[in-house]
């Protein structure tokens, strides 16, 4: 199919790059980060802008999103905390020595990776550093966390004291090809993924299930025990570096620098699906409704039927690399480095493909109906002929 769309909306304030797009947890805001040093507040109501945090020195590499909170970090080594509603700035997080390349909140808790080859954890509300976690050889560029109770049995939880103050674990990927994952309570490594053969891009925790996965320039994606740091399985049929992961009811997509993004099979490993068309490294993507959508660096997005992996829609319009994209109310936001915000209407082609689904669900219900019948009827006749050879 593949037919272009057009925005319902262009947003043009920012006079730089946008490098992120957070969405707020109750879906009323969006927040983007620029190269211009600034970051916007969006109304998902009206998509018009409601907020301008001024006050870094240099570019936002990334930005996270609360309710009532925002936050940004930045190439002036700074992390900041904003006040959604005043727009003022009321924290800002200092000690990094280099770029901070990404921020996540948890809890009380706010972590970051820098290119000063650590990461920290802060208290949220006293603006001060809880903790520094070094030990990587180069550049930290993705973070996750979670608690031990997620993973930990009872018997197994049998650390030394000081760990059991915090159960809290924070995971990090390096360029130095490690991922390591460390005790926030103490800052000591509890443990280092070894395998990767080039920088680690992006991370997945899927803590109920123990397993972090972890795409890399090494072309390749790896599933770790979180607990015991084993490597349970390498997917290698990506052709340039894995750049982004989304993990959806065990299917596993991945988006690289060879064009495509793949979808494998967590239990078995097995790649199902592989999504084409790109003329570019595909950069993000997201996981809506049964459709996959993309954005690249073609400076496109694109919808796929995830199952069929057959091409919905292209978004045209974006004149750089889409660097992030969400949605929310079945309508699509793409934030691209030609400084642009672009909303889409993709109510269509999310009811076009929420009736294939349901024809293929009423298909594959009368099939079975069918298969049913047809052993009925199997087992029916071998009862008959055993009964004639007087079994």
């Amino acid at each position: 199919m593949g037919n272009s769309g057009s925005a319902v909306k262009v947003c043009t304030d920012h006079q730089g790059g946008i490098n992120w797009l957070s969405l707020s947890p109750d879906g009323q805001r969006l927040l983007t980060g620029s190269e211009d040093g600034t970051a916007r507040l969006w109304s998902t109501a009206d998509s018009q802008c409601h907020g301008h945090f001024q006050g870094h020195e240099s570019y936002i590499t990334f930005c996270h999103l609360e309710n009532e909170a925002a936050f940004t970090c930045s190439a002036d080594h700074t992390i900041r905390k904003w006040d959604v509603m005043t727009g003022q700035c009321l924290a800002i997080y200092r000690g990094h020595t280099s770029i901070v390349n990404r921020i996540l909140v948890a809890k009380d808790y706010l972590f970051s990776g820098s290119y000063d080859r650590t990461a920290r954890c802060w208290s949220v509300d006293k603006e001060k550093q809880i903790q520094e976690f070094r030990g990587h050889r180069n550049c930290v560029l993705t973070l996750a966390h979670y608690s031990s109770r997620d993973v930990l049995e009872e018997e197994e939880e049998e650390e030394e004291e000081e760990e059991k103050v915090s159960r809290d674990l924070l995971v990090t990927g390096s360029t130095d090809c490690t991922v390591k994952v460390w005790w926030v309570s103490s800052g000591r490594c509890y443990q280092t993924l070894l395998g990767h053969t080039g920088a680690v891009l992006c991370l997945i925790l899927d803590a109920p299930n123990r397993e972090l996965f972890s795409g890399s320039t090494d072309y390749t994606i790896r599933t770790w025990n979180i607990v015991t740091g084993e490597q349970l399985k390498v997917f290698k049929e990506h052709q340039g570096s894995v750049i982004c992961l989304e993990l959806v009811n065990r299917h596993l997509y991945s988006g690289s620098a060879d064009r495509t993004v793949k979808c494998w099979l967590v239990d078995t490993g097995e790649r199902i699906q592989t999504y084409k068309a790109h003329k570019h490294s595909v950069s993000t993507l997201k996981y809506h409704a049964g459709m996959l959508f993309t954005g690249s660096g073609d400076a496109c997005a694109r919808a796929f039927n995830s199952k069929s992996g057959v091409l919905q829609k292209i978004f045209r319009g974006h004149k750089f690399i889409i660097n992030c994209i969400q949605i929310h109310n079945e309508l699509l936001y793409t934030a691209s480095h030609d400084g642009t915000l672009r909303i889409w209407d993709i109510r269509g082609i999310c009811k076009r493909n929420k009736r294939r689904l349901k024809k293929e669900r009423s298909a594959q219900g009368r099939s079975s109906q069918k298969g049913s019948l047809s052993r009925l009827f199997n087992n029916k006749v071998g009862c008959m002929v055993q009964q004639e050879n007087g079994e």
